[in-house]
Formats: structure tokens, C-alpha cells, sequence
């Protein structure tokens, strides 16, 4: 019976691992098809091992309640609350001016700048601190996420590989080395380490991108209509960033990335573009603007717009604030509606659902005549401003058609600084050992709820079931794969395959076998697995024992060929949109790479 629970658990994994390549199903039915298999197998046919330790459910059930799944999922929650806030707008516009206003350039320099802290720094902290720069970034410069946040991870951990304290898998490999005789120190596996990161590091900046471009399809998230023009009207108030603004060579680039469409004076006075350079903005000046939806966005969170007194010339009936409750939605006037006809300003819609109108999108041209004067045509597109409750009123309304996917919360630019030191708070404890990074994660997490920066909707919208479902799968197949004796049949395998072989050929196997099942197990269980197969396979060969050591420490984070490899691939997944198909086509090439430059260095470094 014990054979049959072995054999059976490889069949669960390996028909895992072709479900998740063939990317037919979707991570969640995969995820729930693995643990209903391996649920009925140990459920109906108990195991217990030849020690006499039973293999239970709620082992097979742990990692649903694993500090990483909590860690992960709480510090997606932290991240929306610093995008959702515009916690790091700044930290984007500095890097995009410092590299000249080229994005791309500025993230390869990220990149390089994550690569050296890792080594240093505990993988995790690192990609927790970068995660929402390039978020910023990216949507700041319209990047695609899909080609940016898997290359954070896997500099990550190409990094974390060159020192002792670079990840949790090295502390724990070495600690093991030591205690085993063989002595290993901060330094130990530098040298080999930086040279196996630099290659990883050409591979990633300049494989990668080609090969993370081959995907048609982009995201949803990244087919939004935030490209689209809309025309709206901007009164100048008196304490405006734009008061004193001149144009250059007959424009207004300081407004970017709006266009000034008409200019009307305090007095009434219209002027056409291109404008003279001696004019300058004052108070009271109407600006006919045009621009993206995230354009009139960061206005309103910059507090450009008075929401008491908007551009359409409605008066809500109670006092506006931009934040995580006021929000912007598009909204269609439908054929027949009895807007169609109307002026902006006297259509109703205004009083009728408390909303302001900002701007209109329309297929044909539109005159240049005030926001408030443009009358409605069926067809039309508004831009309106509210709060979820008013938007609640317009559901099921036959004359103006609200797209609820295109709702999108104001960022409460307020609470920035606050979500800031609440991610600062969270990258600090975890980073010097205060407190676990799970315990600062849901501290956080809640935090951001608690003072605003986010609302519960937006909080439970950050949580990711393919990320909750593919680690609970995860664990349980690591722990049946451990239980019933399966990793260390492997490992056994590994040593009879080996025997009499070369040093050269037994060090190779070696790390060819730990690569693999680091992108299966975690990579700490691959590598205290093999830490002592490694030292006596040295010994037998009459090799280095340090060589083989260190052999291991390297393959164990080459976990760059699923997502469950390792932790910092789960925490991407889900800003980049990968599926699990993703990291083979893009991370089992830079397994390759790794191990065959190993393999050509190797004999060579360790003198074997």
C-alpha cells in the first residue's frame, strides 16, 4: 500500500505540472483538482509511513493557513493601498526624470539597483519595496506589467544567490554545511555566485523581454480606455499650481499630459491656441481641456477641481472630497434618452443622480464652445464623478448606461504620506528581525483599511484566489511528496546514477536534480534535503565538500520555472497578470542558462 501512495502522489504531480503548462484550465480548477486528488487519496486511504507518523488532512490542508500565504496575500492588500493613494507618484517621477524621461531605461536601473540589495537583503522586503515603484512607473508611463514584474523577481533572486544572508534558503543550506563539518561563510559562495547572477542578469534584460513579448493577448487591466479623449473644463482657482504658468512656442507643456483646447479669460474673453508667450494664467480662467480619463483623475486627486462648485455648474447636495469613496465612472447616453438634446449644464443628470459631469467623449468633433453648452447625442460618452452610493441610483436607468467597469477610485492624495510610513514600517520590522514579516504584512494590510487609505471593496479586490488556491495546492503536494518517502527516493536515485562518475559529471547531476525540485518542493526543502547527500557525494569522489555545498545553495534558488517555486514569484503573479505557463516559457530557459554556465565553470572554479 505504502508503493502505491508513492506512485500514486508522483502521478498527481507530474499530471500537476502538465495541467499547469498546457494552461488549458485555469490556475483555481487545477489548484482545486490537485488537492480534491490528493484529499480522496489519503482521506480514503490513510497513510502511515514505515516510522509509524500518519499522513492527516490537516497536513495535507496546512498551507492555507502557511505564514506565506498570509504574507503574500496581506502585502498585496498593503500595495494596492499605496497605488490606491499615489504613495509613490513622486518616487516615479524622480527615477523617469533622472533617466531622462526614458521608462525603459529607468527600469533596467531599477533592476540592476534590486540585483545588488538582495544580496544584502532578504529577497522578500526587497520585491515588497519595488513592487509598487514599478506599479507607479508603469502606469505613469503606460509600460506593460507582464514584461517588467517577472524580471524583478528573478533579479531578486539571482541576487539573493551571492551571499550567506541573500535568502532564507542560503542561511539554512550553510547552517546545515557548518553543522556537518563543513565550514562556510558570508563569502563562501560569492565568487561562482556573482558569476552565475551576471549571466542570469544578460539573460533578463536582454532574452527575456523578447520572449515576454511574444504574448498576443494583453490584460485587461492594460485594455482599459484610459487612451481615450475626453473634453472637459477647468476653472483656474485661486491657490492652483497652474496660476502664473506661460506658454511656450504658442502652448502649455507644464499642463501635460492635458491639452489646453480654449482659453476663456475671467472676462469673457476667448483665445485660440497657439497662445502668446506673454499670457499668463490667473485665477478665474476657464480652461477647456483635453485628455484621459487618468488625466482629469490626477486633477481631481490634486485638488485642481472645486467638487463644491464643479466645471458642469451643478451644486451636489452635500460637501465632495476626493478619496477611495469618490469615484470615476464612464457612462454612455443611450439612443432615445432623454438627455439626447440637452446642454451639459441644464440635461438633469446632475440632479437627478447628485453626480458631476467632467467631461464627454464624442466619435464626430465637438465645437469649442464650455463643457456646460456641449448638448448631449445618443452615443455620447460622460465622465462622471461620484460617490458608490450615487452611482447605485443610475443601475438599471434606460437613458444613460453606466459602464461599471470602468469605475475607478479618486486617489485620496492625502493619505499618501500615511501609507508610505505604513509600508516603510513593514519593510523595516521585517528587514532587521523585529517581528515575522506575516505579523507586518497583516498589521499593515489592516492599517491601510483602518485610516482610509483604502476601502474594504478595494481591499477584498486586491485579494487573489489563483495565488490562495496555487500555494494551498502547493504545500499539499510538497508535504505527500515529502511524507511518503518520494523526495528522498529522488535523492537516492540521484546518488546511484552518480556512482563512479566523474567529479565534474556527479556535480552536475547533482545540481541538474535540485533545480528541478526546487521548482516542485520549496526551495529550503530541496536544499536541507540535499545538503548532506551533497557533502557525502563529495567525500566519495574525493572532491571538495564545499564545491558541492555550494552547488546545491545555487540550484535550491533556481526557482525561477513556476511560481510556486518560490515566494517572490507569487508575489508577482498577480501585478504582472502572468499565468503558470508564463514562467516556463520565460523562467525554464533561465534555469538552462544557470545550469550549464555551472556546468562550464564549475570544474574550473572548484578546481574538481
Amino acid at each position: 500500500m505504502d508503493s502505491i501512495h508513492l506512485i500514486l502522489t508522483f502521478v498527481i504531480i507530474a499530471g500537476a505540472v502538465i495541467a499547469f503548462a498546457l494552461d488549458r484550465f485555469s490556475i483555481e480548477v487545477v489548484s482545486l483538482g490537485i488537492l480534491s486528488a490528493l484529499l480522496v487519496l489519503f482521506g480514503t486511504f490513510p497513510y502511515t509511513s514505515d516510522s509509524g507518523a500518519a499522513l492527516s488532512i490537516d497536513q495535507l490542508l496546512a498551507g492555507f493557513s502557511s505564514p506565506a500565504l498570509v504574507t503574500v496575500l496581506a502585502l498585496l492588500i498593503v500595495g494596492k493601498g499605496l497605488f490606491a493613494t499615489d504613495a509613490l507618484e513622486g518616487v516615479a517621477d524622480i527615477i523617469g526624470r533622472m533617466n531622462r524621461g526614458n521608462p525603459k531605461l529607468a527600469v533596467v536601473v531599477i533592476l540592476i539597483v534590486v540585483g545588488v540589495t538582495s544580496a544584502f537583503l532578504n529577497n522578500t522586503p526587497v520585491v515588497v519595496i519595488f513592487i509598487p515603484v514599478l506599479t507607479s512607473l508603469a502606469a505613469r508611463y503606460r509600460l506593460s506589467p507582464y514584461q517588467i514584474f517577472m524580471p524583478l523577481s528573478f533579479v531578486t533572486i539571482l541576487g539573493g544567490m551571492t551571499t550567506m544572508i541573500g535568502s532564507s534558503t542560503n542561511m539554512i543550506a550553510v547552517g546545515l554545511a557548518n553543522q556537518l563539518g563543513v565550514k562556510m561563510g558570508f563569502f563562501s559562495i560569492t565568487g561562482m555566485g556573482v558569476i552565475l547572477a551576471v549571466v542570469g542578469y544578460l539573460y533578463v534584460l536582454l532574452v527575456m523581454p523578447r520572449v515576454l513579448s511574444g504574448r498576443k493577448a494583453e490584460v485587461k487591466a492594460a485594455e482599459d480606455t484610459d487612451g481615450t479623449q475626453f473634453v472637459g473644463d477647468l476653472v483656474v482657482l485661486p491657490n492652483s499650481r497652474f496660476i502664473g504658468e506661460r506658454p511656450r512656442s504658442g502652448f502649455f507643456p507644464d499642463l501635460a499630459p492635458m491639452a489646453l483646447h480654449v482659453l476663456t479669460r475671467a472676462d469673457g474673453t476667448t483665445l485660440l491656441p497657439p497662445y502668446d508667450d506673454s499670457l499668463v494664467l490667473a485665477p478665474g480662467d476657464r480652461l477647456q481641456l483635453i485628455g484621459t480619463r487618468k488625466g482629469f483623475m490626477d486633477l481631481i486627486a490634486k485638488s485642481e477641481f472645486d467638487l463644491a462648485a464643479p466645471p458642469d455648474g451643478s451644486l451636489p447636495r452635500d460637501p465632495r472630497k476626493a478619496g477611495p469613496r469618490y469615484q470615476l465612472v464612464e457612462a454612455v447616453v443611450a439612443p432615445g434618452s432623454m438627455f439626447e438634446g440637452r446642454t451639459v449644464r441644464f440635461s438633469g443628470i446632475q440632479a437627478r443622480f447628485n453626480v458631476t459631469v467632467f467631461g464627454v467623449r464624442r466619435k464626430s468633433r465637438m465645437g469649442r464652445i464650455p463643457l456646460t453648452y456641449i448638448r448631449l447625442e445618443a452615443g455620447d460618452t460622460l465622465l462622471l464623478g461620484g460617490t458608490e452610493e450615487d452611482f447605485a441610483s443610475t443601475r438599471g436607468n434606460h437613458d444613460i448606461l453606466l459602464l461599471e467597469h470602468s469605475a475607478e477610485p479618486v486617489p485620496p492624495r492625502d493619505k499618501s504620506i500615511l501609507a508610505a510610513l505604513i509600508f516603510m514600517a513593514i519593510v523595516i520590522l521585517s528587514a532587521t528581525g523585529i517581528s515575522p514579516i506575516a505579523v507586518n504584512a497583516v498589521a499593515g494590510a489592516v492599517m491601510m483599511v483602518a485610516f482610509g487609505c483604502l476601502t474594504l471593496q478595494q481591499a477584498a479586490r486586491a485579494f487573489d484566489r489563483q495565488i490562495f488556491l496555487l500555494i494551498g495546492a502547493s504545500i499539499a503536494m510538497a508535504t505527500a511528496l515529502e511524507a511518503t518517502g518520494g523526495a528522498r527516493l529522488i535523492a537516492e536515485t540521484v546518488v546511484n546514477l552518480s556512482g563512479g562518475a566523474s567529479a565534474p559529471v556527479v556535480i552536475t547531476i547533482l545540481f541538474i536534480t535540485v533545480a528541478i525540485l526546487t521548482n516542485l518542493l520549496s526551495n529550503n526543502a530541496a536544499a536541507a534535503l540535499f545538503i548532506p547527500i551533497a557533502i557525502n557525494m563529495a567525500r566519495q569522489v574525493g572532491a571538495p565538500p564545499e564545491a558541492f555545498a555550494a552547488a546545491v545553495i545555487y540550484a535550491a534558488n533556481c526557482s525561477f520555472a513556476t511560481p510556486i517555486g518560490y515566494q517572490t514569484n507569487l508575489m508577482v503573479m498577480g501585478p504582472g497578470h502572468y499565468s503558470f505557463r508564463d514562467f516556463i516559457r520565460a523562467g525554464f530557459p533561465l534555469v538552462l542558462v544557470v545550469t550549464i554556465t555551472f556546468a562550464l565553470v564549475a570544474p574550473w572554479y572548484y578546481d574538481l
